[in-house]
């Protein structure tokens, strides 16, 4: 018996019951993770085998005593590396932050602790959360497990690899622009990215702070619904923080849509969409509507301003919290300069990437003075536009189905080459994040070379529930499930 290959849920048991330990959970994820790496590169971070190993039997021990026994007790997990861990090196797969250890951890991260999940590492990401397929970390580029000549999407590409190869049981990633939903759909995994404000963001390092979210990655909509039931609550140390009493998402895990409205996108199934992508969407659709779902097409405006908008809107807020990272309080610092200036000047050109060296320019140039009205304004009206439109398609349907990405994973090197055709990528998930919506992604089939599709379900806001219970009723459902991958 595989563990790693269990659902985290179905792991969970098995460790309640009896029939396995954490030590013996854990072991199984540091071995198939020696196995993997080489191939994958999916950690920046694996800790010592005697770190989870103490943690693990510390689990087993409160399991046996009666004081754990929620549903992760005892689960492995990765984190993505944005996540502050204390004690744990976070590094955001930027040079700039290669040597920093947090002295404090992640309020999503600590949920998980307390439920009793057993961190094993830290995984990689685009640097800073910046791009589309996990090519712009520091540490070398991720692989995706079902083609490893191909990229797992990004930027929470190392978190959907090793759920997908089952390094681990089940991982956080962080959602700005659609790094939970496009790579799972690349990997053939479950992620869910939440409405603005469910889960802290208190100690993710930002990217966007108004579009930044931490989601659930996992191999099934069951898990997924209940690792988001654990860390979703209200903290006030986040100032976005949102008070909700209706956190029961596994009570949503229901194989019934009868008379559920789906509206699909005219603009999300017409030009530019792969003909793979589109038949196996139509084809997911169908499901649904056989299963009792009213489902039809309508017109969702103002798609095309989405991604202009996405990036004038998240490159701003980038260049403002990025100015943090100046060689001064932590990180790397130059060692060669001539006052403060040359320091920051010398660290920052040191440090960054060229991915994140792009955004912040961007950044800067459109909160510029001159520049402020005609791009930052416009793009923020842009936004309340853009939500009003989801508020009329809202009025009419449930849930709105679609692609979570255009095609399948590309070769690795295909994107760098071309940002813009990176950017053009996101542009299913972006809006969901510039109106702080909830949206799920899962696997709906294979294109003609066998790599994963993703299914894209998107909630009103704090209507979670509803595209969680559309999405189980699909994995119920659907013709097969993904295959896992296997490593020599």
């Amino acid at each position: 018996m595989n563990l790693m290959n269990e659902t985290a849920v179905e792991l969970g048991k098995k460790i309640q019951s009896g029939e396995v330990t954490a030590p013996d959970a854990a072991l199984a994820a540091l071995e198939r993770i020696k196995k993997s790496e080489p191939a994958l590169n999916s950690f920046v971070t694996v800790l010592s085998e005697d770190a989870v190993l103490a943690r693990a039997e510390d689990v087993q021990k409160k399991i046996e005593n009666g004081e754990l026994t929620g549903p992760l007790a005892g689960v492995p997990v990765a984190i993505k590396d944005n996540m502050c861990t204390e004690g744990i090196l976070t590094t955001c797969s930027s040079k700039i932050l290669a040597n920093f250890t947090p002295t404090y951890t992640a309020e999503a991260v600590k949920k998980l602790e307390q439920a009793g999940a057993v961190i094993i590492g830290k995984t990689n990401m685009d640097e800073f959360a910046m791009g589309s397929t996990t090519e712009t970390s520091a540490y070398g580029i991720t692989r995706n497990p079902h083609n490893t000549d191909h990229v797992p999407g990004g930027s929470s590409g190392g978190s959907c690899a090793a759920v997908a190869a089952s390094e681990c049981s089940f991982a956080l990633g962080s959602d700005t622009g659609g790094s939970i939903r496009q790579p799972s759909s690349f990997c053939g995994v479950t992620g869910i990215k939440p409405t603005y404000g469910t889960v802290s963001r208190y100690g993710l390092i930002a990217y966007g702070s108004s579009l930044d979210q931490i989601g659930p990655i996992a191999k099934d909509v069951t898990d997924c619904a209940t690792i988001l039931e654990i860390i979703s609550s209200y903290d006030k140390k986040d100032s976005t923080s949102i008070k909700r009493d209706d956190l029961d998402f596994t009570s949503a895990l229901v194989d019934d849509v009868t008379g559920m409205k789906i509206g699909i996108p005219k603009e999300y199934i017409g030009e530019g969409l792969d003909a793979n992508v589109r038949n196996a969407i139509l084809q997911a659709a169908d499901v649904l509507r056989a299963n009792g779902a009213v489902v039809e097409e309508f017109d969702l405006n103002l798609v095309e301003y989405a991604i202009p908008a996405y990036y004038v809107i998240a490159s701003a807020e980038a260049s403002s919290n990025l100015s943090r990272f100046d060689g001064v309080k932590y990180g790397y610092r130059s060692e060669e300069y001539e006052g403060l200036h040359n320091m920051y000047k010398k660290t920052r050109s040191e440090g960054f990437g060229p991915e994140v060296k792009r955004r912040i320019m961007l950044g800067s140039f459109v909160l510029s003075s001159g520049y402020y009205d005609a791009y930052y304004l416009k793009a923020l009206r842009t936004k309340a536009l853009i939500k009003k439109e989801f508020d009329q398609a809202f009025s009419k349907y449930d849930v709105i189905l679609g692609p979570a990405a255009p095609t399948t994973a590309p070769k690795i090197g295909e994107s760098l080459t071309d940002p813009i055709q990176m950017y053009l990528g996101d542009i299913y998930t972006i809006s969901v994040n510039l109106a702080g919506l909830p949206g799920i992604s899962l696997p709906c089939g294979t294109d003609s070379s066998g790599l994963p599709i993703g299914l894209q379900l998107i909630g009103d806001c704090f209507q979670e529930k509803q595209i969680i219970r559309a999405a189980y009723t699909f994995e119920s459902n659907r013709p097969s499930g993904p295959s896992i991958p296997e490593f020599a």
